[in-house]
């Protein structure tokens, strides 16, 4: 059998040596996850994120268990202080993604391999990996029946014998997967859609129809970059910026495994809330809104035939915004940690703009771009970019004050 090519340069990337600019074992193992659940441009399912956030929660209770300075996310077992870290951090990440990424098996335990070969030898070591592999184990097993893997059973619209597209719609099944601090899907649900006679419908249905539109003349050229930009979907739109934070700003093992871990759950608790939604709403996405202009019941929305977004809409109900909601729930953990919206500056890129690098020193500058890119490609109308950002800030603050909290002792300090 060949070898696919993804997975030659995967295993480039898990077996290159560490560098001053990974940070630590625990922003190292974040990028060499996030590439194994995205490979090249094709999007990977919403389950990338939950395998993303089960190997931070499972790093973050493996490296706290050593040195238990915040509440465990789900297991805290007995360490020795001279237990390493590293080691522990490394065999988690090793067992979450074999289990969880059972094609990139052996890339993977080649990747552990040689990272734990750096470490010195010695019991603290191989306690380590030991509690690492326990924990690991321990974590899978509290996520093992959450819903996340039931078959898509979506149900489209139509009548007897009546044609309608037919590729399968994305992420049916996650409103009833269980959160991971959130207290349900629907805990932070928006108010429904606006009325289609309504004025606001009106104004944003007409914005996006010409900021939007394939080769509309009313978008700027930066606007057509941001566009094309975020199309970047799953982890890879989402990790970098966190990692670069955490890096810049020489967080220790611990800390960085609480920080990401902390991104990690409010990303996949906002994917889940805002499936809840769209699945609740199945608002139409603006190729049918427009398409169907004459049917809405209000005058001032015009009927174009052949209007296109400027690349494939999302497979899945439009409101709220998804990109909106994990962009602003990332944003509110990092503020909400670091007590500012300023950041050390990040750099981001995507295979969507060859050449192409955005720099951000705030956050909120961070969460319009991506908000506003959205409306430019023709996927989401302005009231769907404001709700998404919304939900995004109320599920970032509420995780990271009710999960892997300072224990009374570490705030005594």
């Amino acid at each position: 059998m060949p070898v696919r090519r993804e997975w030659i340069l995967i295993a480039l990337l898990l077996t290159a040596p560490l560098t001053a600019a990974a940070g630590n074992v625990i922003t190292d193992w974040d990028e060499k996850a996030v590439s194994i659940v995205q490979t090249g441009t094709v999007p990977p399912p919403p389950t990338a994120f939950r395998t993303i956030a089960l190997l931070h929660v499972a790093m973050f209770d493996a490296v706290n268990s050593i040195e238990p300075r915040y509440k465990p996310y789900k297991i805290q077992l007995p360490a020795a202080p001279d237990t390493s870290k590293e080691a522990a951090a490394a065999a988690v990440a090793g067992e979450v993604l074999i289990k969880l990424a059972p094609d990139a098996a052996a890339d993977i335990q080649s990747a552990l391999t040689s990272y734990l070969a750096t470490l010195p030898d010695g019991e603290g070591k191989s306690k380590g990996v030991e509690l690492g592999q326990k924990v690991a184990a321990q974590i899978l097993e509290t996520r093992a029946n959450d819903g996340a893997s039931a078959p898509d059973a979506y149900r489209p619209k139509t009548k007897p014998g009546v044609y309608i597209p037919t590729p399968i719609t994305v992420g049916s099944q996650f409103p009833n997967v269980t959160p991971f601090a959130m207290t349900s899907p629907s805990q932070f649900r928006p108010k429904p859609p606006p009325s289609l006679r309504s004025e606001q419908w009106a104004r944003d249905y007409n914005e996006i129809k010409d900021l939007g539109e394939k080769n509309s003349i009313r978008r700027t050229a930066r606007q057509t970059e941001d566009a094309r930009f975020w199309l970047l979907v799953g982890p890879r739109s989402t990790h970098s910026l966190p990692r670069q934070v955490a890096v810049a700003s020489n967080m220790g093992v611990l800390d960085s495994a609480r920080f990401m871990a902390l991104v990690s759950i409010a990303t996949m608790d906002a994917m889940i809330a805002v499936f809840d939604a769209k699945y609740k709403y199945e608002f139409w996405r603006p190729i049918t809104a427009i398409r169907n202009g004459d049917i809405d019941g209000n005058p001032a929305t015009e009927r174009v035939a052949t209007w296109q977004p400027i690349d494939m809409t999302p497979m899945h109900p439009e409101y709220p915004c998804a990109h909106c909601i994990t962009s602003s729930a990332i944003a509110a953990v990092i503020e909400t940690v670091l007590g500012t919206e300023e950041i050390p500056e990040v750099a981001l890129t995507s295979p969507y703009a060859p050449g192409v690098t955005h720099r951000f020193t705030d956050l909120r500058a961070y969460t319009e771009e991506v908000a506003n890119a959205r409306i430019y490609a023709g996927f989401h109308y302005r009231f769907s970019t404001i709700a998404g950002r919304e939900m995004g800030q109320k599920i970032g603050t509420f995780v990271v004050r009710s999960v892997m909290q300072p224990t009374q002792t570490a705030m005594s300090h």
